[in-house]
């Protein structure tokens, strides 16, 4: 007699699910981002989380526990030296999923679960060097709108 399951289940039994989001989760960080059904995406998300947050650790234990989920190991050896580096001082939210239209043949939900970019150098300096456009310009602005007031106030004095 089967066992009843609680809870959804995707795709499978209960058996099944962990090696789909295994497999997911593989994808997922060879690829960078992925293209999935909502419900898939939204169970990758935490699973994804938790395995970049093992990798910053990236310590033998965590390698160990990381390794029992992702086992391809060029895909292991990306997420510990290019991908938990990327994320090193950002504490969570490493993933962002993105709804995308159904799919064609059954009209299923997908989205897109991705990895977000972490700020480059380039991106940062970029961004302090906009502010700072920023600030001389309005440095700018109200030295001309100080020096537009004292002149007419000497023109005032004038007349």
């Amino acid at each position: 007699m089967p066992r009843p399951t609680k809870g959804a289940r995707l795709g499978g039994g209960p058996h099944h699910e962990p090696l789909l989001l295994a497999g997911l989760a593989r994808e997922l960080f060879q690829y960078g981002r992925i293209t999935t059904t909502e419900a898939k995406a939204r169970r990758l998300r935490p699973l994804a989380e938790k395995l970049i947050t093992k990798a910053k650790k990236g310590d033998l234990h965590n390698r160990r526990l990381v390794r029992k989920t992702i086992t391809d190991v060029s895909v292991l050896h990306t997420l510990f030296t290019e991908i938990a580096p990327r994320y090193e001082n950002r504490p969570g939210g490493y993933t962002r999923i993105t709804k995308i239209g159904p799919r064609r043949g059954d009209n299923a939900p997908m989205a897109v679960i991705e990895l977000v970019e972490a700020l480059t150098v380039a991106q940062t300096a970029v961004g302090e060097a906009e502010a700072a456009t920023k600030r001389a310009v309005k440095e700018a602005d109200e030295a001309a709108a100080v020096e537009t007031k004292a002149d007419e106030a000497e023109a005032a004095e004038q007349a």
